[in-house]
C-alpha cells in the first residue's frame, strides 16, 4: 500500500485541529508533540480507516451497478418467438 502523505499546508491544518482538540478536551499540547501523535495515528490507524473507505466505496458501486442491471432489465422488451 502506498503510503499516505499529506502536504505541507495540509499537515500544518490537522496538527493545528489536534491542538484545538487537546486544548478543548485535555492538557494543550505543542506543535512537534501534535505532528508525532499525527503521524502515529497516520502509521498505525490510517490504514484501517482508507481499507473502511474502499470497502464502502467498493459497496456503493456494487449497489449503483445493481441498480443499473435492474433498470436495463427493465428497458427489456418482449420477444416473440418465430415459427418455424
Amino acid at each position: 500500500m502506498k503510503k499516505i502523505e499529506f502536504s505541507k499546508e495540509e499537515k500544518a491544518e490537522i496538527v493545528s485541529r489536534i491542538r484545538a482538540y487537546f486544548d478543548r478536551e485535555l492538557d494543550p499540547i505543542g506543535s512537534l508533540p501534535a505532528e508525532f501523535l499525527l503521524d502515529f495515528f497516520v502509521e498505525e490507524i490510517g490504514p484501517y480507516v482508507y481499507n473502511r473507505g474502499l470497502r464502502d466505496a467498493q459497496a456503493a458501486l456494487l449497489k449503483r451497478m445493481e441498480d443499473m442491471a435492474e433498470d436495463i432489465h427493465l428497458l427489456e422488451r418482449e420477444e416473440k418467438i418465430l415459427a418455424p
